[in-house]
């Protein structure tokens, strides 16, 4: 099931090109309305997805990164020992990857990752993310959705059964 790696690399190449474009472009917390409820907002996260223990202190870096060199790897393995018909878990660990490896590479280069999708109503606001966050978070929903059996085919029963 390594077929699957475009996505992962069509992920990847998204995210970092988004990123740059990002960071070339804009300054630091400079916010672009883009619609209602919907700005580009360039900002610096040191911790996980969605600013999760961004306040740590600095030590989440290489945890991060770890976790997620970890996981690139154990999900590279999974994706390799899919059988040809797991095509719906294939795409969501391929999305999954490419997030993943995109976000540690922000983290290796340059200590924090490149967030910039700022999604809000009112006064209420969700953390900034990006491509990366995205592609792990779609990847995250389609392995639930086949894991409650979306994407499989229906058994066919003989009558003897």
């Amino acid at each position: 099931m390594l077929k699957w790696l475009w996505l992962s690399l069509l992920a990847l190449v998204l995210d970092q090109a988004s990123k740059l474009f990002i960071d070339h472009s804009l300054q630091l917390y400079e916010s672009i309305p883009v619609m209602p409820s919907l700005n580009i907002t360039y900002v610096h996260n040191i911790g996980a997805a969605f600013s999760f223990l961004s306040e740590a202190g600095g030590w989440q870096r290489w945890f991060f990164a770890g976790i997620a060199f970890v996981m690139s790897i154990v999900i590279s393995v999974w994706l390799k020992r899919l059988q040809a018909h797991e095509n719906l878990l294939a795409a969501a660990l391929s999305l999954v990857l490419g997030g993943a490896v995109g976000n540690l590479i922000d983290r290796l280069a340059y200590g924090y990752v490149i967030d910039f999708i700022e999604v809000y109503y009112q006064s209420w606001h969700f953390p900034v993310f990006n491509i990366a966050d995205s592609a792990i978070t779609l990847g995250v929903i389609l392995m639930l959705a086949e894991s409650i059996g979306i994407g499989h085919k229906p058994v066919l029963h003989s009558q003897h059964d």
